[in-house]
């Protein structure tokens, strides 16, 4: 059932991508955060199956399925291990994304900024610095996640 899903998400990934290359070639209009909105939802309605089917769903198949549990109590690894990786990898990539956000703006203000007066250069370059320091923090929380 995991692979279906997984296999649904990147069907879902690649049919987004051609769409929206088509609708470009084609010089096609339209609102975009509705078109995002709508991608999005369908990959994370897929993903948020494949979490529920991985946590509660049972083996589909038993025979291959033990040995593969006997070797992850062998060695060590638990749910907790895994939500423990889950979290390291949300902390990172949300601080990223949100590091995206945020030098785009600052950037685009900046640039806007050293067109008017070029001696302002060394100040905006604090502030997208600052705005970097976003995944870097998020990055000091995944390792804390991980090694603490």
């Amino acid at each position: 059932m995991q692979i279906i899903s997984l296999f649904l998400a990147a069907a879902i990934s690649i049919g987004t991508i051609v769409y929206g290359y088509r609708a470009m070639k084609n010089g096609k209009k339209g609102n975009i955060k509705k078109a995002i909105l709508t991608t999005v939802s369908a990959f994370m309605l897929v993903m948020a199956g494949v979490v529920i089917a991985t946590i509660f769903g049972g083996n589909v198949l038993a025979e291959t399925a033990a040995p593969a549990a006997e070797a992850a109590t062998a060695s060590g690894s638990s749910l907790g291990e895994g939500l423990k990786y889950l979290a390291a990898a949300l902390a990172t990539g949300i601080a990223t994304i949100a590091t995206g956000m945020a030098v785009g703006s600052v950037g685009s203000s900046a640039i806007g900024a050293i067109s008017e007066d070029p001696s302002l250069l060394g100040k905006t370059l604090i502030f997208v610095g600052m705005a970097e320091g976003i995944s870097i923090y998020g990055m000091i929380i995944s390792i804390l996640i991980l090694f603490v």
